[in-house]
């Protein structure tokens, strides 16, 4: 291999340090915070709350009227 090739351990590797001299406590306690911080990721996104989905923008004009109050709150 090449001088700046990386070894097939740092391909694996999910972090590297590239400056400075952590010790093997600061190394496991970052390893730590990652794997707790990827844990807690949600599952899956939170899907858009009706206020801010683009589309309502898009929706008919309501019109004044008998039974209009009934139709402003019925998705079209």
């Amino acid at each position: 291999m090449s001088a700046g090739e990386p070894t097939p351990e740092e391909r694996r590797a999910l972090f590297r340090v590239v400056r400075g001299g952590p010790t093997d406590d600061e190394v496991a306690a970052l390893a730590v915070v990652l794997a707790a911080r990827a844990a807690a990721r949600p599952a899956a996104p939170a899907a858009p709350d009706r206020w801010s989905d683009p589309a309502t923008r898009l929706r008919v004009p309501l019109r004044p009227g008998p039974g209009a109050w009934r139709a402003s709150a019925l998705p079209r």
